[in-house]
């Protein structure tokens, strides 16, 4: 049954026609934004650039190394070097321009509120996370919940991928987050989701129980391994679309493991339509992962290589400009006595060994092959921004415009008032076609971000470009120091670029911009971010920050709930490809 309570996103209520528009972008200004985190059990006794390096590859160790060696990381209050070793129970800070990319401007539709039994059911659109993670930040659906709704503390008892849109149910309260918690994990939820798959799917009801398993956390990859979690999905088409020879499903989850719909349809051979990760022949070849892989261990890896257009030099490693060596081996030397060779020092990353590196299980060689090739692409289309850093030398120490390092007490800092730095809309860079290489980092652990900073110098220093390497390019001045493009003339004039410190110290996001103007080098020819040096990409298409899944209805000890079908899923519909 489907509550009465319904709220649209026009304002419409249920019952009314809500006119459907196509999305726009909403993004947020860059801004400098502080990290903490705990050492994890997996990086204790390892120097910070490896555990960096590995943890995170938006940037090439080259530029972590560059990022240290400024001191914006601090280790329990002290200014980390790159061979800095991390020990149990160390503080690690980290001060970052975080670049959240854009997200649609589809807005989280609340679909009920019980306020007597003090819990929400939305319908959360695809494109945005549920928690603060990676890049985003402003743009997660607790942020939105809080910024935009009020609901100061909402409980997740369920998750959604972020590209994944439809209905969530949120407890206000940790009693009732508790018992709905235990009525996930019993499977005493019954959830229906909707997906639009890869060519003709059988008419009858088809069930999978294929097993599931993690075996890359950096690119969330997952596949069906007998050493996998139990896992069991039932399928039946809607109906089939012979003019884009795709079917619409019905799915019905039984258990609730990480990206089991995609993985299971993906098994089955019909993948999800657009799934970037699941569905494209050039990361799984041209059977796309039907039926499986082949799971043989092997150690075999290989060094990462850049993309063909980028100018480098074949003869080294395209991850450093330069490598600290370590005595490899003593020969004798012309006057009798032993020599000392010198061998470079390379970390995992360097070698291609760190994949694997966080996978519960030995890697086949089509694993591994298919990791290095998704790990590719992602440089690739996304932002070639670890491949830019090898061409690119910014001069000075990168200095975050208006903190001090390190950083005030924890007891000294506040979250939340207006940000301290903000950024004209069209330094923003985009999700799909871009990535925002240097804040990539505080996880769903609250693991460090990725070592952003900027320029210690004003003007800025020049910067070179991809495509004339041996020009300069932008001499523009500091974000920071740029008008912020929001609010009004009074409200604007009251932010400082470089507050001075204060005994409490306020650390917040800018409010989002909903705009069709795009952004990247093609709006202002700005190859980097004349703040934190971040590649800077045109914005991606809406239309390509979703996938065809959708929850559309739960059923649980609180009722039954469920949002409209996804207007991908009407007959005939399609889509740019």
């Amino acid at each position: 049954m489907v509550p009465s309570e319904v709220r649209r996103d026009d304002g419409a209520t249920d019952g009314q026609n809500a006119t459907k528009s196509r999305p726009r972008l909403k993004k947020i200004p860059p801004y400098w934004y502080p990290y903490t985190t705990m050492a994890k059990g997996r990086w204790l006794g390892r120097e910070i650039l490896e555990v960096v390096s590995t943890e995170f590859r938006d940037r090439s160790m080259e530029f972590y190394r560059y990022a240290l060696e400024s001191g914006v990381t601090t280790i329990n209050g002290k200014i980390a070097k790159p061979d800095t070793i991390i020990r149990n129970g160390d503080r690690i800070e980290n001060i970052s321009h975080r670049h959240e990319p854009p997200v649609t401007s589809t807005p989280v539709r609340i679909v009920h509120h019980d306020k007597e039994r003090d819990f929400i059911v939305i319908d959360k659109p695809g494109s945005i996370p549920v928690h603060a993670a990676g890049r985003y930040f402003r743009n997660s659906l607790v942020e939105i919940l809080k910024n935009d709704f009020g609901f100061e503390r909402v409980y997740t008892v369920n998750r959604l991928d972020r590209l994944t849109s439809g209905l969530m149910i949120l407890p206000l309260n940790p009693t009732l987050a508790n018992t709905l918690t235990q009525e996930f994990v019993h499977g005493r939820v019954r959830k229906e989701y909707i997906a639009r798959c890869k060519g003709k799917f059988p008419e009858e009801e088809v069930i999978c129980e294929e097993p599931l398993l993690t075996v890359d956390r950096q690119m969330g990859l997952n596949i069906v391994h007998p050493e996998g979690k139990p896992a069991k999905t039932i399928f039946k088409r809607i109906r089939y679309d012979e003019n884009t020879d795709t079917s619409v499903l019905h799915c019905r989850p039984l258990t609730g493991r990480s990206h089991q719909i995609r993985v299971h349809l993906q098994f089955l051979g019909h993948s999800i339509a657009n799934d970037p990760i699941y569905s494209d022949p050039r990361i799984w070849g041209e059977s796309l992962g039907k039926g499986g892989i082949d799971l043989t261990p092997s150690e075999e890896r290989s060094a990462p290589q850049a993309p063909s257009h980028i100018p480098l030099d074949a003869a080294g490693n395209p991850e450093s400009l330069h490598k600290p060596t370590v005595p490899q081996s003593t020969e004798a030397s012309a006057d009798g006595g032993e020599a000392e060779t010198q061998r470079p020092k390379l970390l995992p990353r360097e070698t291609g060994h760190d994949i694997g590196m966080s996978s519960p299980v030995p890697l086949s060689a089509e694993a591994v092959g298919i990791i290095t090739r998704l790990r590719n692409m992602k440089d690739e289309a996304e932002d070639w921004g670890r491949w830019r850093d090898v061409v690119f030398r910014a001069k000075g120490k990168l200095t975050p415009h208006g903190y001090s390092i390190p950083l005030p007490p924890q007891n000294k800092r506040k979250r939340g008032g207006p940000a301290f730095a903000t950024a004209e809309v069209t330094a923003l860079d985009g999700e799909g076609n871009g990535t925002d290489a240097l804040d990539a980092a505080v996880t769903t652990e609250g693991t460090v971000s990725n070592l952003t900073d900027a320029d210690s110098e004003s003007p800025r220093t020049n910067q070179l470009t991809l495509e004339d390497v041996a020009k300069l390019s932008i001499t523009t001045p500091p974000i920071s120091e740029t008008p912020t493009p929001m609010g009004n003339a009074s409200e604007r004039s009251s932010l400082s670029p470089s507050p001075a410190p204060a005994a409490t110290t306020t650390f917040a996001a800018p409010e989002p911009i909903i705009t069709d103007t795009p952004s990247g080098p093609g709006a202002e020819g700005m190859q980097y971010c004349p703040e934190c040096y971040v590649p800077l990409h045109p914005d991606p298409k809406p239309e390509s920050l979703y996938i065809f899944l959708h929850a559309l209805r739960y059923t649980t000890s609180l009722g039954t709930f469920e949002t409209e079908m996804p207007e991908w899923a009407s007959e005939g519909w399609e889509w740019e490809r």
